[in-house]
């Protein structure tokens, strides 16, 4: 397999994103179990058949451009292929304001360039801590590990040991990223409406603000059609709530918000959005006494 992405990698992205259209199809129209979810979701947010088409291309050229991402060397850059607006002025003010960063990015276009592009554009001002889920497969995991770990960016495991490493990044003024619509183990959670629908989400994102006093925005890489690259886009998310009833209401209220933001930021190209991803699915069993117990 290895021997197989490396091949892969060598390839023009052009190439790799016309291939992985049609593994996207490939997969929808093998696998009942995804292509009943894929539907299921797109219907609840309320897509077009067109929009539902493009999903099932993109969640393939997703996949297919990994192994060209994942084993780029390490001193060979993005460049060209990726392109900034005048958006990007909300991380230079973050940046100046010196009180921490947190960048929150959807599963939307391509969420692995977007780290990567971030450190590569502000390597003279920012150090970048995101947090992942290690894969099971151990070659797999490595891979990962290497491709994400690169000057100026750092990875952790979504573990209470890695919201302790965000914690003191964000106090050095340092920033982090997190994928906000990602499932998060049983107790770090809360269950917030997504798309109409309860879904459980993360409360880490609106707790590493509310401990350390950082910033927040939204950050994420739209795929340009013909492997023309990728253009960043930021936004500013609405300011997270203040005051609830008790602390179990306000982390509701912080989720609601952030899952809003979310909406807004996906359907600003949700033929982008990985439609198929098990969004509403039973969180699994922690692994540690849980994130919220997180150190002040």
């Amino acid at each position: 397999m290895l021997t197989l992405m490396r091949w892969l990698a060598r390839r023009s992205l052009a190439t790799l994103h016309a291939w992985g259209a049609l593994l996207g199809w490939l997969v929808y129209l093998s696998s009942a179990s995804y292509r009943r979810r894929l539907r299921a979701n797109a219907d609840r947010a309320g897509l077009s058949a067109a929009q539902r088409r493009r999903a099932i291309a993109e969640g393939g050229r997703m996949v297919a451009e990994l192994p060209r991402l994942w084993l780029r060397p390490q001193d060979q850059l993005l460049g060209a292929l990726v392109r900034w607006g005048s958006d990007a002025a909300l991380i230079d003010a973050a940046l100046d304001a010196g009180r921490g960063l947190v960048l929150l990015t959807p599963h939307l276009g391509c969420w692995e360039v977007t780290a990567q592009a971030t450190i590569e554009r502000y390597s003279q001002r920012m150090k970048l801590t995101v947090m992942y889920r290690p894969a099971r497969q151990a070659w797999l995991r490595d891979i990962e590990e290497r491709a994400r770990r690169r000057p100026g960016l750092d990875t952790v495991p979504a573990a209470l040991s890695g919201v302790r490493q965000m914690i003191r990044a964000l106090r050095r003024g340092e920033s982090v990223g997190l994928l906000p619509d990602q499932v998060p183990p049983e107790g770090m959670g809360v269950w917030a409406p997504f798309f109409g629908q309860p879904a459980y989400t993360m409360t880490l994102a609106a707790r590493l603000v509310q401990q350390t006093g950082a910033a927040l925005l939204m950050v994420w890489a739209e795929r340009l059609p013909r492997g023309a690259g990728y253009v960043m886009h930021v936004r500013a998310p609405q300011p997270l709530p203040a005051e609830a009833a008790d602390g179990d209401a306000l982390q509701l209220a912080c989720a609601t918000a952030i899952n809003q933001d979310m909406e807004r930021l996906i359907r600003e190209a949700p033929g982008q959005y990985l439609w198929g991803y098990h969004r509403y699915k039973q969180p699994r069993r922690a692994d540690a006494a849980g994130m919220e117990q997180a150190p002040a």
